[in-house]
């Protein structure tokens, strides 16, 4: 999986951070998102959606924009904490890209795993690829046939989530193994469109995109991935997210 893409590629790939209290992972992430693209030859920017960190995220944004350019490195904040699902939609306006990239800020998604979503996605003429955790038997557009995996959680997480992706998995039947995953790859026009139709916030939106994009008839495939626990910083999973993950998925049930 190693090398350069062939130099035909002219897409340009445009990374969705949201962020809040970033300061530290920030300049980890970009630097390392730099490097993956620069080394593939491929053109990038990265979108910093920050919902008004008092730690100083912002102003470590405006000091990659300078190192890097402006036009690498874009910075969009927000008044305050508005959700996931509204940090996408507020990114994707500034996205110049043809494909968008959206992962987490706290070195949880390692951008080496972005190479592989793209080979899979010109391979088979993807509109989506997205990252897996677990071993995925669901979905014809695999990467590897190893499966992904977790580590610093400890058991309650790794019981959540399973037991969330078990649940939609069971209900839904999106035809992916990780419904709850941050990592993905989709064509700009592509997550315009589902994001339009999707309806929930916080941490029901990453399921429910999967579930309309497969009700729409969008192909999807999977690349295994390690997720690594945040490196600093708190993780923002509490119960109300598990609660509202259950209510979510009955809500999809009854309406996709």
């Amino acid at each position: 999986m190693q090398g350069q893409f062939a130099s035909s590629d002219t897409h340009r790939y445009s990374v969705i951070l949201p962020t809040y209290n970033e300061r530290k992972n920030l300049p980890i992430i970009v630097w390392l998102l730099a490097r993956t693209f620069q080394e593939q030859q491929l053109a990038w920017e990265i979108i910093v959606v920050d919902d008004a960190s008092p730690d100083g995220t912002q102003e470590i944004a405006k000091q990659l924009a300078q190192v890097y350019g402006e036009d690498k490195i874009v910075l969009k904040p927000r008044a305050g904490k508005l959700g996931l699902g509204s940090a996408y939609i507020h990114g994707l306006n500034f996205c110049t890209g043809d494909f968008v990239i959206i992962m987490d800020a706290d070195f949880s998604h390692h951008p080496k795993f972005i190479p592989q979503f793209i080979r899979l996605q010109q391979s088979n003429n993807l509109d989506i690829v997205t990252g897996t955790r677990y071993r995925s038997t669901s979905t014809p557009y695999l990467a590897e046939a190893r499966p992904g995996g977790v580590h610093g959680w400890d058991v309650r997480r790794k019981v959540i989530s399973r037991g969330a992706n078990f649940l939609a998995s069971t209900v839904l039947g999106p035809g992916v193994s990780d419904l709850t995953g941050s990592f993905r790859l989709y064509r700009v026009g592509v997550l315009r469109h589902i994001i339009s139709e999707t309806k929930s916030k916080g941490y029901v939106f990453q399921m429910e995109m999967m579930v309309r994009a497969r009700a729409l008839g969008y192909s999807i495939g999977e690349v295994p991935i390690t997720f690594v626990d945040r490196i600093f910083g708190e993780s923002k999973l509490g119960a109300d997210e598990v609660v509202s993950y259950a209510k979510g998925v009955w809500q999809l049930f009854t309406s996709v």
